[in-house]
């Protein structure tokens, strides 16, 4: 453990003892959720998703940030995802039960926080897939392509204020990865099951739980790229 580690543990520890010791903690948040959701999923994706980032460059390269990494344009756009991630929850927790309930199945919106844990875990079980299914893809690949952009412009603000070359980052995208790994393995044995968690809890936490989700994103995208990263050829014995 070096230095940056040690300051990244004493960070989280005061987070999580001053969110701890705050009175009516859970009040407050659920009072902000309610009246300024759209800007606290902004916040909370620019900021944990963010910090995902950094620890996935922490196991790649040792350290958890460097001139070229693009921090803050990273934290812009993660925040901008995060307020489309809000809009595509509210829209398959809505539409899915709707949808379920067509196909015969007895439940109903109001089942996903009043019903039992049975119809409660339907609904969330059906939500998640839908949403991984459909949504996910495509914004995994605009993560993907936002992130080369930014990349691009070696971190600079100056990524947030120059179009896209939408052809290029699409070609540059390591498919192999992006399909055998992130989309057949990471969808289905992490990401479905993990948002069936996430609809499960009352809707002022969802956003919350699915941010703090973009920290395992970082380390899976990690792995990802590790997985990627060229193996050394092996030397053969000279001939004397």
């Amino acid at each position: 453990m070096n230095r940056s580690d040690r300051f990244v543990f004493v960070g989280i520890f005061v987070v999580i003892m001053a969110i701890s010791l705050t009175p009516n903690f859970g009040l407050h948040f659920r009072s902000l959720n309610m009246s300024h959701g759209y800007i606290l999923s902004f916040v909370k994706f620019a900021v944990l998703a963010s910090f995902g980032e950094c620890l996935a460059l922490r196991i790649v390269s040792g350290t958890y940030w460097k001139r070229s990494f693009g921090l803050l344009p990273k934290m812009i756009v993660w925040g901008v995802l995060g307020v489309i991630i809000k809009a595509a929850f509210v829209v398959f927790a809505t539409g899915v039960p709707a949808m379920l309930a067509s196909l015969g199945l007895p439940v109903s919106l109001t089942d996903l926080a009043t019903g039992t844990f049975g119809k409660r875990f339907i609904l969330a079980l059906g939500i998640s897939t839908f949403l991984n299914c459909i949504f996910a893809p495509i914004f995994m690949t605009l993560h993907k392509i936002t992130d080369g952009h930014i990349h691009d412009y070696k971190g600079t603000l100056t990524a947030l204020c120059r179009p896209i070359n939408m052809k290029k980052q699409l070609a540059s995208i390591n498919w192999d990865i992006q399909w055998g790994f992130v989309f057949k393995k990471t969808i289905p044995l992490f990401w479905i099951p993990a948002h069936t968690i996430t609809f499960l809890l009352p809707a002022d936490f969802r956003v919350l739980f699915a941010a703090l989700l973009g920290i395992a994103l970082g380390v899976i995208l990690a792995f990802a790229n590790l997985n990627a990263a060229p193996k050394p050829a092996p030397q053969q014995a000279s001939v004397q």
